[in-house]
């Protein structure tokens, strides 16, 4: 008998193995191996703090980062006072993996199948990967940190089966080093609909490799032209690709994560994808965290209610984040009229700094009132189209 079962082992599923191992519970962690989850890599400082990651984990380290609109304007944004670390999700993902053995945790490599419940207990059903054999794990408690798409979430939770999500594509090259508009330590965004109609495109740097990608919610995008398009504007066409990879992004948290009964929610699952940025690493690992919180507390108790702590103390800490960032999206994503003026916006000084130390220390930056009020007026003046959006 397992106190929890988690299935699904990427950040979020290690970061709740791991937690659950260390409050001394008895966990078994779930992994298909072998699937790299398409994604730009960035991790910012206060996650490296948090969830204490070696420097050896950091393959690259971002000082600047730039956008460019769909007419070929730049803006370039210097992070001050730190960095966006980089991270390689095939080499990531499997340390947190074994970091969360480490602690206890023990791995089974297989599919998840379905959930039985009898006289006994709770079962996790899933396929061995070395043999092809089910196998019943009875546990007390159901972590589903399995993805956008999660099977979970679809038979467990209520409105599971009606997460909106983008479609992502990547593509994994072998960086050339300072090369043409390719720089090594610069993050490029690119707000085009030509890439991407509805969201954007990327080239991130990952130290030997790059990541080069974009997302679309549309459902007859083509995500490999798109990605050459991206590709051939950068100078790299001619890089030799690595790896392709695609896979769902959650556009929008659930409004329930667990089931009133023995399952909770977490990460990708339960729609913990940041909007308008599409970050998710950060608040995937916090969404383990607080699903382990809220299991260990379950446990402890006997009380039902204690598995809405998961998404109760997410949103307590990351709700008002995410509320303005979905509004930027709604309002800056819809046309290359709005993105035009979205990356003008973005040339203005105070929206930087507050931007990114936003980003850096995952909270809206309370220090400096009359910038966020001259932001929402600057803001105003853009949707509205009393400011021109600059070109270069």
């Amino acid at each position: 008998m397992y106190d929890v079962v988690v299935i699904g082992g990427g950040p979020s599923g290690a970061t709740a193995a791991e937690d659950l191992a260390l409050y001394g519970r008895k966990v078994a962690l779930i992994d298909r191996a072998g699937r790299i989850k398409p994604c730009g890599g960035a991790i910012p400082p206060r996650l490296i703090r948090d969830f204490r990651i070696p420097a050896s984990q950091i393959v690259a380290k971002i000082t600047t980062a730039r956008m460019i609109s769909p007419t070929g304007r730049r803006v370039d944004i210097p992070i001050e006072n730190g960095f966006v670390g980089m991270v390689d999700r095939e080499h990531f993902d499997d340390y947190l993996r074994n970091r969360a053995a480490e602690a206890g945790a023990e791995r089974h490599t297989g599919t998840y199948l379905r959930i039985e419940r009898d006289k006994a207990g709770t079962h996790v059903v899933y396929r061995d990967k070395a043999s092809g054999d089910e196998h019943r794990l009875t546990t007390r408690m159901v972590i589903g940190a399995d993805g956008a798409r999660s099977n979970v979430a679809k038979t467990e939770v209520p409105g599971g089966d009606r997460i909106p999500y983008v479609i992502a594509y990547h593509e994994i090259i072998e960086a050339p080093g300072p090369r043409g508009d390719y720089d090594p330590d610069r993050c490029d965004v690119i707000y085009d609909g030509r890439i991407s109609p509805d969201f954007y495109g990327w080239v991130f740097p990952h130290g030997k490799s790059a990541s080069i990608g974009m997302g679309s919610l549309v459902k007859d995008v083509d995500l490999k032209k798109a990605t050459a398009d991206l590709r051939e504007a950068s100078g790299l066409a001619d890089c030799r690709t690595i790896r392709r990879e695609g896979a769902p992004i959650p556009l929008k948290p659930m409004d329930r994560w667990d089931n009133g009964r023995d399952v909770v929610l977490a990460g990708d699952a339960a729609g913990v994808v940041a909007p308008s940025s599409g970050e998710g690493i950060y608040y995937a690992m916090v969404g383990g965290r607080v699903a382990a919180t809220a299991a260990h507390a379950k446990l402890t108790s006997g009380m039902i209610r204690d598995l809405g702590l998961a998404r109760k103390l997410f949103m307590k800490e990351h709700k008002s984040v995410f509320k303005v960032l979905g509004a930027m999206q709604d309002a800056y994503y819809k046309s290359d009229e709005r993105r035009e003026r979205f990356v003008s916006l973005c040339h203005d000084i105070d929206v930087q700094r507050l931007t990114f130390e936003a980003y850096m220390n995952k909270e809206l930056v309370k220090a400096r009132p009359m910038a966020h009020v001259k932001i929402g007026i600057k803001n105003l003046a853009h949707l509205a189209g009393v400011v021109k959006a600059e070109h270069v």
